[in-house]
């Protein structure tokens, strides 16, 4: 830091899920190796604290899978971004997301580039470069930005984050999830003819789709047997695990907030079924406990899964023991109009939860969330 004059930091969004993080790490490394600036050095930063980083079993899997050590990898509590701003080094890329949350707030002025795949929700001023396209991944958004780049930038290691980052984000590629564009499709295939080596579509996402979905236990490294057998090809070690996941630890294990002056309200995306999920021992204590620990007024939690031909399950519940809030939360969710999401009620153990199936099934939480933020 001491012999550059900018920091350019490339950086996801606080759920910090494999497209974000992958995001980060190979925008940053073609900028570093097409950038100009001789003064600049660029740094992804993953947005979480390093000890929630082995709750993200996909991104562990796949890094682990292609020989990159986590030790190699900057966190959001090891790096001072405000002190670095306060300094005037910090510039800041923004993938997966474009707007900060209220935390951040004084770090928008040093905001000079956004990619995003999610509808925009502010302007930006006119020195920031703005690429947001519905497209089904952020790493498709990426990958097109390398392959626009100088030849021979895009290697082998780069080149297989993003093609499996883009299949599991799809699901695939299948049309039936409801996420894909022709866009994804067409980074995929140039991916696949740049590197024939490449590991088959099916077998990526099945192993990125089995680790995501593992909520048996957070990963204990290397030296456990393996919990799941398949390896993509360069690296050595295989996921393993300890007994399984704590509430908290499910609830933090793929989270987004929101907020508004008055509240914050995190919105988790939970791998089990929503009533397996509801029948926790001690789920009413255990929300109390994260909601109240973490200043939130409430809390919402999706689930997702799906069936053999790609197609998704969602289900909804929404946690408050403010009475008045949840209220205004399921209105707001079951009168959606952009898009509606067919909600049909379903039973649930507690007053303080209202559980729902989601009809629209297709409407996942990056189309919910916009609903939920115009309700606080």
């Amino acid at each position: 830091v001491r012999r550059h004059r900018e920091i350019h930091v490339v950086m996801g969004n606080e759920a910090c899920d494999l497209d974000s993080t992958i995001s980060a790490l190979a925008l940053a490394y073609f900028l570093a190796q097409t950038s100009p600036a001789p003064k600049a050095t660029f740094i992804p930063v993953l947005n979480i604290p390093r000890a929630d980083f082995a709750l993200r079993t996909e991104t562990t899997f796949l890094l682990r899978d292609r020989g990159i050590p986590s030790a190699s990898l900057i966190f959001r509590d090891e790096i001072d971004l405000g002190g670095l701003h306060h300094a005037g080094l910090l510039s800041l890329t923004l993938v997966d997301h474009h707007v900060l949350p209220g935390a951040d707030a004084a770090l928008e002025e040093a905001v000079v580039e956004v990619l995003d795949h999610r509808p925009l929700e502010r302007d930006r001023g006119p020195t920031c470069q703005v690429t947001v396209e519905p497209v089904g991944s952020c790493a498709t958004l990426v990958t097109e930005r390398i392959l626009q780049g100088p030849p021979g930038v895009l290697d082998r290691t780069t080149a297989a984050l993003l093609h499996g980052t883009i299949l599991l984000d799809c699901i695939n590629l299948s049309p039936a999830a409801g996420k894909v564009t022709p866009r994804d499709v067409a980074c995929v295939a140039l991916l696949e003819e740049r590197f024939p080596e490449l590991p088959a579509r099916d077998a990526v996402f099945g192993a990125l789709h089995a680790a995501k979905f593992d909520v048996t236990g957070v990963c204990a490294g290397a030296a456990a047997p393996s919990c799941i057998p398949l390896s993509l090809g360069a690296g050595t070690s295989s996921p393993c695990h300890l007994p399984g996941l704590t509430t908290e630890q499910m609830l933090r294990k793929d989270l987004k907030v929101i907020s508004s002056d008055e509240l914050a309200l995190p919105i988790s995306g939970i791998f089990v079924d929503l009533e397996t999920f509801l029948h926790r021992p001690g789920l009413l204590q255990d929300l109390e406990t994260f909601c109240q620990g973490r200043g939130y007024a409430g809390l919402v939690a999706m689930t997702v899964s799906f069936n053999e031909r790609h197609e998704p399950t969602r289900k909804l519940a929404v946690y408050s023991r403010h009475e008045p809030l949840r209220g205004t939360l399921c209105r707001a969710l079951e009168e959606a109009t952009t898009p509606s999401l067919l909600l049909q009620p379903l039973p649930s153990p507690w007053p303080c939860v209202a559980a729902y199936a989601q009809g629209n099934a297709v409407a996942s939480r990056k189309k919910v969330l916009p609903i939920l933020r115009a309700a606080l």
